[in-house]
Parts: structure tokens; C-alpha cells; sequence
């Protein structure tokens, strides 16, 4: 009898992960190419990536990559962004079937014990998604702040920049942020930083060096203080109304925390979630997201093979070792 495969797919905004093992759990190649974007670029170029990267890790290869598919990806929001990824990938052929799910999913199948629970990202974005210990599912849209969104490291550096361009007017409060940013970006005033995103002269992408400096800041200053902290508050919000939304509220649960920013291990920051948590949902752990997404994404195709209990132990250990 031939032994499946699996085509692991982690697909973010900023890289796309992939892995090809065995449902042994063997790792057969592994690669990271260039960010998974369909909102921007449209299906088709966006799951090219996927093949791009899947080449980078198995040669010149051609589909079908793997028995099983499971590609676990930013931009599947909706239940429809799911199907239209699904029917690409089958369309391609890349797999002889096709499991299609949002990120949020990977991080939770990767940090949960018991493979349920929630998990709240704080990355680029902010998005929250549970699986109850019956198979329920509870997540949000996830659009951005027309879907009720707020904050990410986007989102904070934006703040980041409002509130240091009215601290420099007048019309804000004096902060820390203003200096901050005029020193990062090298600039007179920081309407310059304004003035260069309008212009097109400066990327919005490098505002993303304006988050570190806002949780040092956060330790000394008012302005980023409050922003700090109104983060952790929709870190817990999020997290709670999964919990809520599944009946377990009153269970012990893991929450996992995954994304840049909540696995940075800022001391404050983590205590200041921690302590939201106790009061609105007592008997939730938190876990902080130790392993790669990635490895997720390999356990969930794991599950669809029925695989040994060897096979997870297994594609953990070996893609740990990788970098």
C-alpha cells in the first residue's frame, strides 16, 4: 500500500509557508515564498504562489503535489473566499482532495492541546475563531474596521501616527509618539510622514516599524498607554465573545494567542491581557502561540488521513528543526 501525503499551506499576508509530508508525519520538503494576497491580487495569482513555493521545496514538480490538500490561508474570511480557494486549488489539481479554512484555524490546531478552543490573532490584522469540544465553530467576518475590527499592527501604527501628527498641531494630546516618529522616519514634523503616504513617497508598509516603539513607549507615556491597553482590551473581547458564542464560558478552555504581536512576550502587555481575561472569563488558559502556524496546518491535514497519534508528535518535532 502507498504511503499519502499531505500538502501543509499556511498562506499569510506576509509569507506563505508550505510543507509536503507523509501521513507518518515525515516532513518531505518544506519552503517560504512571498505573501498569500488574493484581496489584492485575485485567486488565481494568489494560488500560484502556492505552487511557486511548493516547487522551492520538491524541484520541478507537477501536480498532483500531494494525496491531500490542506491549505489554511488569510483572505478565506467568508465561506464563499473559501469555496472560490477550494475550487482553484481543485481546478489545479494540486491535490486528490482539497480542505480550505482560514489562518486563524492553524494557529488554534497548533497551540490547543486537545485540538478545540480559541484563538485570537493579532498579527497584521485581528481575527478570533473557536471549535467546541462538539465540532461547533464560531468566528467573525474579519474585514477590517467595516466589520467591526480593531486594531493589528496596521491599525497601531496608523494610531500611532493620529495621534502624533494632533500631539504636533495642537489639536492632541503632547505625547512621546511625535518624537518617535519623527526620529524614525528622519523628518522635521511628522506631517512630513502624512504628507510623504499621501504622495506616494513612503510605503504604508513602513509604518510597520512604528509598533515596537509603541510598547516601549506604552510603559511611560499616556497616549501610548491608552492605545496599548484599548489592544488589550479587544484581545480579550475577541476572545470572550468566542467563548461566549460556544457555551463555555463556564468550561476550562484554552485560548491561544498567536500573532506577532501577541507572541512578542511584551511582560505588560501579556500581564494586562491576562488580568482582562480573569475578570470576564475566569476559567479560560491562555496560551501564548509557541509553534508555527505551519505546524497546524500539517496536524489539520493529520486529521483528515485519520493518521496515528505518532504522526503529530512527529510532523512537530521535525518542522521544528527546519528553519
Amino acid at each position: 500500500m502507498s504511503v499519502r501525503t499531505i500538502l501543509a499551506v499556511d498562506g499569510g499576508n506576509s509569507k506563505t509557508d508550505v510543507a509536503v509530508l507523509t501521513e507518518a508525519g515525515a516532513i518531505l520538503g518544506r519552503a517560504r515564498g512571498p505573501g498569500f494576497e488574493p484581496h489584492r491580487v485575485g485567486v488565481p495569482a494568489a494560488v500560484d504562489v502556492i505552487a511557486e513555493t511548493v516547487r522551492q521545496a520538491m524541484g520541478d514538480i507537477r501536480p498532483p503535489f500531494a494525496d491531500h490538500v490542506a491549505a489554511f490561508l488569510a483572505g478565506a474570511d467568508l465561506p464563499e473566499e473559501e469555496e472560490a480557494l477550494r475550487a482553484e486549488l481543485e481546478r489545479r489539481g494540486y491535490g486528490r482532495t482539497v480542505e480550505v479554512g482560514n489562518d486563524t484555524f492553524a494557529i488554534l490546531r497548533a497551540g490547543a492541546r486537545h485540538g478545540w478552543g480559541v484563538a485570537v490573532v493579532c498579527g497584521a490584522g485581528v481575527n478570533a475563531a473557536g471549535v467546541g469540544p462538539d465540532g461547533h465553530v464560531a468566528r467573525f467576518p474579519s474585514l477590517g474596521r467595516i466589520s467591526g475590527d480593531w486594531g493589528g499592527g496596521m491599525h497601531l501604527a496608523e494610531e500611532v501616527l493620529w495621534h502624533a501628527v494632533r500631539a504636533e498641531d495642537g489639536r492632541g494630546q503632547a505625547t512621546a509618539l511625535a518624537p518617535m516618529v519623527r526620529a524614525r522616519f528622519g523628518v522635521d514634523q511628522v506631517v512630513d510622514v502624512a504628507l510623504g503616504l499621501h504622495r506616494g513617497e513612503i510605503a504604508m508598509s513602513d509604518l510597520d516599524g512604528l509598533v515596537v516603539p509603541l510598547f516601549v513607549l506604552a510603559k511611560s507615556d499616556e497616549v501610548a498607554a491608552e492605545i496599548v491597553g484599548r489592544m488589550a482590551d479587544e484581545v480579550c473581547a475577541l476572545g470572550t465573545v468566542i467563548l461566549d458564542r460556544l457555551g463555555l464560558l463556564d468550561t476550562p478552555t484554552e485560548v491561544v494567542l498567536g500573532g506577532g504581536i501577541l507572541t512578542a512576550g511584551d511582560p505588560a502587555f501579556t500581564e494586562a491581557i491576562r488580568a482582562k481575561y480573569a475578570k470576564r472569563a475566569p476559567l479560560a488558559e491562555l496560551v501564548i502561540g509557541s509553534r508555527d502556524p505551519i505546524v497546524g496546518v500539517a496536524q489539520l491535514g493529520l486529521d483528515r488521513l485519520d493518521a496515528p497519534p505518532a504522526a503529530y508528535d512527529r510532523v512537530a518535532d521535525e518542522l521544528a528543526t527546519m528553519t
